[in-house]
C-alpha cells in the first residue's frame, strides 16, 4: 500500500486535488471517499469530475444514491455514490454497480466498510477537517496491485503532500 497526505489549506484545494485524482484514474478504478459531515467529499468528487472531463454538475447523490455522468471527452463515465443512507454492503449489491465497475470510475461517498468489495484495486481517500482552522487534510493510499508498482506510486507522488 502506497499513500499521500495532502493539507487541503482552502476548498480550492480540494477541488484541485479531485482534478488531480481525475487525471490519474482510468476505467474500472474504484474510489472509496471516508470524512464526517462537511469534510469535502463531494467538493473532491466535483473536481474528480473535472479530472475525467464528465458532464455535470456533480452533486452530492444523498437522496438518489447513485448518479452516473458520461463523459464528455470520449472517457469513462463517473458512478458517484452516497452509501450513507444504506445500510450495508447487501443494499450497495442491489444497486448493481459490478456492472458499471469495469468500464466507470466509481466513487463511492461513505464508503468504508461497504464498497471495497466492489474492487481488490482501489484508492482509499480519508478527508479530515479540523474545525477551528478549517484546514481539510486528505490521506490517499492505493490498495491493490494496480497502486503497488514504481509508476503508480510516482502517480500518487506527484499529488504533492508527504508520504504515509
Amino acid at each position: 500500500m502506497s499513500g499521500r497526505r495532502v493539507v487541503l489549506a482552502e476548498v480550492a484545494d480540494t477541488r484541485e486535488l479531485g482534478r488531480a485524482l481525475g487525471a490519474l484514474l482510468a476505467p474500472g478504478d474504484l474510489v472509496v471517499l471516508t470524512g464526517g459531515l462537511g469534510a469535502g467529499k463531494t467538493t473532491l468528487t466535483q473536481g474528480l469530475g473535472e479530472g475525467l472531463g464528465i458532464r455535470g454538475p456533480v452533486t452530492s447523490p444523498t437522496f438518489v444514491i447513485a448518479r452516473v455522468h458520461p463523459s464528455l471527452v470520449d472517457g469513462p463515465p463517473l458512478v458517484h455514490v452516497d452509501a450513507y443512507r444504506l445500510d450495508g454492503s447487501l443494499e450497495l449489491d442491489f444497486l448493481d454497480l459490478d456492472a458499471d465497475v469495469s468500464s466507470s470510475v466509481t466513487v463511492v461517498e461513505w464508503g468504508h466498510g461497504l464498497a471495497e468489495d466492489l474492487s481488490e484495486d482501489r484508492l482509499e481517500v480519508v478527508l479530515d477537517v479540523d474545525t477551528a482552522s478549517e484546514v481539510r487534510t486528505a490521506t490517499v493510499s492505493g490498495i491493490g496491485g494496480r497502486w503497488a508498482g514504481d509508476e503508480a506510486a510516482a502517480a500518487l507522488a506527484s499529488l504533492g503532500g508527504e508520504p504515509c
